[in-house]
């Protein structure tokens, strides 16, 4: 395998950067926009990263997943996904602005983004097998850490940017940037711009690659320890599924809940630094994770950012002031790098190379759709239920937080076994 030049990693922490910017920018404040500038319920307010999320994960499975195994095309998947999604997104600003009703409109948005999501989820799973295509088993932990710590900084100012935009720097209203597309606009723009970097970086895809240790022959696909790992990543991947709905399904309502009246009732430039706790830990934990990834074990990094994930669950059920809801940010960040970093790093040595588009498809279901799913299922009706029958908001917040941490906590015993099965097959001869 020929290394990886150094302007190859600069321009996919460019992309990286950019991307993450974007995000912050733009998702950090949405639920927001649709819970109280438009009125939606809070599990209404969910759907806007569910129905997307699952439409994401379709597509990357069923389509383009298939398409980049069968073309090894990465970097063209990227490009092309961030450039339509750029077009959709405009066009959902616009259209969003047709309706008189504020929840027509709200629901404008979720539709849209839903679409819009298909061209990104052609540039999620061009991302996925582009990293394991170009970096060796070895190295993987400690490029994600590194990304992810260098994406975090693009998220502190889009989050930054994206809290001052919200109500136009205090001189207009809550929801202007949203109302007025400002935020659209921006988002969209972000997304052509990076693009530019992407074209310098290789195309990627096994078949570009040296064949000598026999990585990548049909073979061995069929015949090596791949095969036998099979159940392993089954198992694996529903370890995944409880552990990343658990800390994700409080990610749409965690804003919402730190705004209420009758809690901290914290302003859009106050969240934006709560926000950004989260994104300091990422960006020194990124760092830190190559150093550590070279001491410890994948499994050992997971199990440990699987804690500290379900203390930062645990610090918002308790907290009664401001001080502990900094520091669970800033935890729900190092949980969130180091679980990321190494739970890939995991699943790209039980995925046959050329089996990358689709397998990652699998694994990147995991993440994606505990964004909304989770939170549409579980927060969202607990937070709705619990209010209805009289309980308080930031009561019923809490017990969402709570139900969340229980969840993770049956993924780190899912995982245990997960390992387990995996150790005794790889004692085999």
């Amino acid at each position: 395998m020929k290394p990886v030049t150094r302007s190859t990693f600069f321009n996919i922490s460019s992309f990286q950067i950019l991307t993450m910017f974007r995000r912050g920018l733009f998702y950090s404040y949405l639920s927001i926009y649709l819970r109280f500038f438009l009125g939606l319920s809070v599990t209404e307010t969910t759907l806007f990263a569910t129905l997307p999320m699952v439409l994401n994960i379709v597509f990357q499975r069923f389509v383009w997943g298939a398409l980049s195994d069968k073309y090894q095309r990465r970097r063209t998947l990227i490009i092309l996904g961030e450039v339509l999604a750029a077009i959709g997104t405009l066009i959902v600003w616009y259209v969003h602005k047709l309706p008189v009703s504020k929840l027509a409109a709200g629901y404008v948005i979720i539709g849209g983004l839903s679409l819009v999501e298909i061209f990104w989820s052609m540039s999620n799973i061009g991302w996925s097998a582009i990293i394991s295509d170009l970096y060796p088993e070895e190295e993987r932990t400690g490029v994600l850490g590194r990304l992810t710590s260098i994406g975090a900084l693009g998220r502190i100012v889009g989050v930054l940017i994206g809290g001052l935009a919200y109500d136009g720097l205090a001189r207009y209203y809550e929801g202007w940037g949203f109302d007025e597309g400002f935020l659209f606009f921006v988002a969209s723009g972000v997304m052509l711009i990076s693009t530019i970097p992407m074209f310098f970086v290789p195309e990627g895809g096994v078949k570009t690659r040296e064949q000598s240790q026999g990585e990548v022959s049909a073979k061995d696909s069929k015949e090596s320890k791949f095969s036998r790992l099979s159940r392993v990543f089954t198992v694996f991947l529903l370890a995944m599924i409880f552990i990343n709905f658990g800390r994700n399904s409080i990610v749409v309502i965690k804003a919402q809940y730190l705004s209420l009246d009758e809690g901290f009732n914290v302003s859009s430039q106050l969240l934006s630094y709560i926000v950004n706790m989260q994104s300091l830990a990422i960006f020194i934990f990124g760092l830190l994770v190559t150093k550590l990834s070279r001491r410890y074990k994948d499994v050992a990094l997971l199990f440990t950012g699987t804690i500290i994930g379900i203390l930062s669950l645990v610090g918002f059920v308790l907290a009664t002031g401001l001080p502990v809801i900094f520091m669970s940010n800033f935890l729900a960040g190092v949980s969130m790098v180091v679980i990321l970093s190494s739970s890939y790093s995991y699943a790209s040595k039980l995925i046959p190379p050329l089996q990358r588009g689709k397998q990652f498809a699998w694994f990147n279901a995991t993440f994606f759709l505990s964004w909304g799913v989770a939170g549409t299922l579980i927060a969202g009706p607990i937070i709705d239920l619990l209010t209805r029958a009289g309980a308080s908001q930031v009561f019923a917040y809490r017990i969402s937080f709570l139900s969340s941490a229980v969840l993770v906590v049956i993924g780190a015993i899912i995982l245990f076994f997960a390992d387990r099965m995996k150790r005794r097959i790889m004692d085999q001869p």
